[in-house]
């Protein structure tokens, strides 16, 4: 029987022949003691594409943006960010309980926080107020259908927060995405970000890991806040082996899995649903009536959707399925829905 189809999340992707022998043939050290060769030359790869003097290699997306909120703010702090940010709907809540940080959602528009916005939401020195004492963006965004931030709307909001000496970090869990979509250097579009998170495991096919991006001053303490979250690791370059693999030969790519994200949209559209948000990168996110019975008549075709809790679907492309798996996943898709 066939492998089914899984278009739920970029994240199911299994590493590449490539990438399972540069497991095997790692170098490998104590991270912890900085002694990992094949880590430290991922943290130098990732610094040099993010345009930052350092980075630091962690499990996962999300430890990536609690570190950057225990490095940049202290207890009783707040950080604004969009209200349908990654950091806010799907940390559990890690700011708070974690970090001692107030999450101030601000409702974006396509996912974006413009500067006014920002601008009115800043505290003063007030008592009973928290401090403002960072700013959140997020690139894409997940939950708006993979939108893109460009260089100018991040220029915006970081030149208001920095006006009041506020750093700004951008979850960067598909940076790539929103460089290859928008033609514009990773570097670029975070050159005004005092830090950046950007995950290896998403779109670009690795199997675990993502990279905190920044000066040297704050990775260094960055070090420490992984070290207190558990995310120490000893011989992690057979993890970070795939990362320098993906960082020099995945990134192009992403053009294809946009590409046939926009099929897949036609498909929806030829079945006479709605896109819920353009579909700008390799997310494609769509109202249907009757969505659980069509996830579940899909799945037995071979083809797997995510459901969201807000009722919509979802169908993110990856390097794991090519232009004529997306084709007749559209062909099916179309099939079922109007049969729905």
């Amino acid at each position: 029987m066939a492998a089914p189809l899984d278009l739920r999340s970029d994240t199911v992707t299994r590493p590449s022949p490539a990438m399972r022998r540069a497991m095997a043939e790692a170098e490998v050290g104590d991270d912890v003691y900085g002694e990992d060769p094949t880590v430290n030359r991922l943290q130098d790869l990732a610094a040099r594409k993010l345009g930052k003097e350092a980075a630091l290699f962690v499990p996962s997306g999300s430890m990536a943006n609690l570190v950057a909120l225990l490095v940049h703010t202290g207890r009783q702090g707040e950080a604004i960010c969009e209200a349908e940010c990654h950091s806010y709907v799907y940390e559990q809540g890690g700011a708070a309980s974690v970090a001692g940080v107030q999450m101030r959602p601000l409702a974006g528009k396509a996912g974006v926080l413009t500067a006014e916005q920002v601008r009115a939401a800043l505290r003063g020195d007030d008592a009973h107020e928290p401090r403002t004492s960072l700013v959140m963006l997020e690139n894409t965004h997940n939950r708006h259908g993979g939108a893109p931030l460009t260089r100018d709307q991040t220029r915006a909001v970081a030149e208001v927060a920095h006006e009041r000496g506020i750093p700004l970090h951008v979850d960067g869990a598909r940076i790539f995405n929103a460089a290859v979509a928008l033609r514009t250097p990773a570097s670029e579009l975070v050159r005004d970000a005092d830090s950046v998170s950007f995950c290896l495991s998403k779109g670009l096919g690795c199997p675990v890991g993502s990279l905190v991006c920044g000066s040297r001053a704050f990775i260094a303490e960055a070090h420490r806040a992984r070290k207190l979250l558990g995310g120490g690791m000893r011989q992690a370059g057979v993890l970070a082996a795939p990362g320098i693999l993906a960082l020099d030969t995945m990134v192009d790519r992403l053009a294809l899995d946009h590409e046939n994200a926009a099929l897949f949209a036609e498909a929806v559209q030829r079945a006479g649903l709605r896109l819920v948000h353009p579909v700008r990168t390799n997310i494609v996110v769509f109202e249907a009536p009757r969505a659980p019975e069509l996830v579940a008549s899909l799945r037995k075709e071979g083809v797997l959707l995510a459901l969201r809790n807000d009722g919509f679907l979802r169908a993110v492309t990856h390097c794991d399925v090519d232009r004529g798996q997306a084709e007749e996943a559209g062909k099916a898709f179309v099939r079922l829905a109007k049969a729905a």
